[in-house]
Order: C-alpha cells, then sequence, then structure tokens
C-alpha cells in the first residue's frame, strides 16, 4: 500500500536529470536573444559606421564633442574641426554617431 522510500528514488532515475536542465537551457536562450544577439548587432553597425567615416561628415564623439571631420588618418584617428581652427584628434571608436554625411565624391 506504501511506497518504500528506496523505491520511490528509483523511480526519479535519469528522465528527470535532463527535465531539470530545461529551464536552464530556457533561460540562456532566451537570454541570448534578448542581450547578446542585440549587442553584437550593435557592435557591428557600429564598427561599419566608423569604418564609413569621411572627411566633411558631422560627427559627435562619445565625450559630447560635436566637429567636422578634417581628415582621416590611417591609425584610426581621425582629426575633427571643434571650431575655427580649432582641430582635435579622435579615436575612432570613440565617434558616437556621425550626424550629417557627404556626398560621396563621383
Amino acid at each position: 500500500m506504501f511506497v518504500t522510500p528506496a523505491y520511490a528514488q528509483a523511480a526519479g532515475g535519469a528522465g528527470s536529470a535532463f527535465t531539470s536542465f530545461i529551464p536552464l537551457i530556457l533561460i540562456f536562450g532566451i537570454m541570448y536573444f534578448l542581450l547578446i544577439r542585440p549587442q553584437q548587432k550593435k557592435l557591428k553597425d557600429h564598427q561599419a559606421m566608423v569604418e564609413a567615416v569621411r572627411r566633411g561628415d558631422q560627427v559627435i564623439t562619445q565625450g559630447g564633442i560635436v566637429g567636422k571631420v578634417s581628415k582621416v588618418k590611417e591609425d584610426g584617428e581621425v582629426e575633427v574641426e571643434i571650431a575655427d581652427g580649432v582641430k582635435v584628434r579622435v579615436i575612432k571608436s570613440t565617434l558616437a554617431s556621425v550626424v550629417s554625411k557627404t556626398e560621396p565624391a563621383k
């Protein structure tokens, strides 16, 4: 009439071990699609934006400086003119956004 504890423990078996990992797998899947994947897409878009910067573009740096690109250097730097005659060197990866793009030369 009553089930002995040893018999009840044996009934759990290998199927129970797999079903206990299902919530963990679901949580990882949800985290991947909600956090990791969008962050990778944002990083890829930022890298494409940084590579497309050229002379004449108006940019905003992560420090909040707004200026016009006067020279694009090969070593990962751009020269940004923030006022008449005032130019600063900025690392390309610190550009937050491109406000206005210039037309490509034809």
